[in-house]
């Protein structure tokens, strides 16, 4: 697995697939070859998004950043998105989630498709579905049959991964797979872990800091430094966490957890509270899955997107 500084252009060869990573904040794009499990991008690529912006703006910033590739005419898309989200349609359906508020009802694949050269389709991924397939083709979950990867930045995203097929439903997993929409102690995941969860409680457990509202890195600099605070902010936030998912990582028999997103800057913090989370939940007798930190945390939803539109092209052929 491999990435460069530059772009592999669309005359070096049809197998290359042009991908974007949208994030809550930014996108991403990268040219995929999945003969050979590379993602071709570069950092100075990466785009910002203003999540409270205009439609405009975001579809703007979206399509320069899918511009830079130079993928040419006639290429079968493929785009990671965050959800709620229409994937089969390509409908944003984003609201009183704190971002992209204005592209609600917003059919993306027709403003992509206008303004991209001339792509041949566009497939739409989940971002956490994405993360966690190319994670599987070439990262942190190769040769697991059970992978579960949760990506934690804005809120908590999730996958479940079998023989490397997504799995939404059934009893073996949380409602459409998403560890989003469970609860603790009565209230959702997400006041707990997450980006905006994790400031409040910060700014409540230091309230006597004064000054303005310290963002997640910052309070891991903090803890690192020895801050009592800082360090039971994270502690708390990531053992809530493993408790949360522990009865479904048992009941899905995964083997291993991959953890991705901006919140694994600060991993040296996180992971010891979140396996000690998972193990307080569950008895000893009960088997536990490997907790590791992404592999690709830029190229594996690029190469995951990739990999579903590529079936999704074979299939309409």
């Amino acid at each position: 697995m491999s990435g460069s500084s530059t772009a592999r252009p669309a005359g070096d060869g049809t197998a290359w697939i042009p991908a974007l990573d949208i994030g809550g904040t930014h996108v991403t794009p990268g040219m995929v070859d999945l003969t050979e499990r590379q993602v071709h991008t570069s950092g100075k690529w990466r785009r910002s998004l203003a999540p409270e912006g205009s439609a405009d703006e975001i579809v703007d910033a979206i399509a320069a950043a899918a511009l830079e590739l130079d993928a040419g005419p006639g290429r079968h898309w493929a785009v990671a998105v965050p959800g709620p989200f229409d994937y089969e349609h390509g409908i944003a359906l984003f609201h009183g989630v704190g971002k992209f508020e204005a592209l609600y009802g917003l059919d993306l694949r027709a403003a992509l498709m206008s303004a991209l050269p001339r792509p041949s389709a566009l497939t739409f991924v989940n971002d956490a579905d994405a993360f966690l397939l190319g994670e599987r083709t070439a990262g942190a979950a190769r040769g697991h049959e059970r992978a579960v990867g949760i990506t934690l930045g804005s809120g908590v995203g999730s996958s479940f991964l079998a023989d490397g097929e997504v799995v939404g439903q059934g009893p073996d997993v949380p409602p459409q797979g998403r560890v989003d929409l469970l609860t603790h102690d009565g209230r959702p995941l997400e006041e707990t872990v997450s980006r905006r969860a994790i400031r409040d409680a910060y700014a409540q457990a230091a309230a006597s800091r004064g000054g303005p509202p310290a963002d997640v890195k910052e309070i891991a600099e903090r803890a690192r430094g020895g801050e009592a605070a800082a360090e039971r902010v994270l502690r708390d936030a990531m053992g809530v966490l493993g408790v949360v998912l522990a009865p479904w990582l048992a009941r899905f028999r995964a083997t291993v957890l991959v953890v991705g997103g901006s919140f694994t800057g600060s991993w040296d913090l996180l992971a010891g509270p979140l396996c000690v989370g998972i193990a307080a939940a569950e008895p000893e007798s009960v088997p536990r899955p490997e907790v590791v930190r992404a592999l690709l945390p830029v190229q594996a939803p690029l190469l995951g997107a990739a990999v579903v539109a590529e079936r999704a092209r074979t299939r309409a052929i």
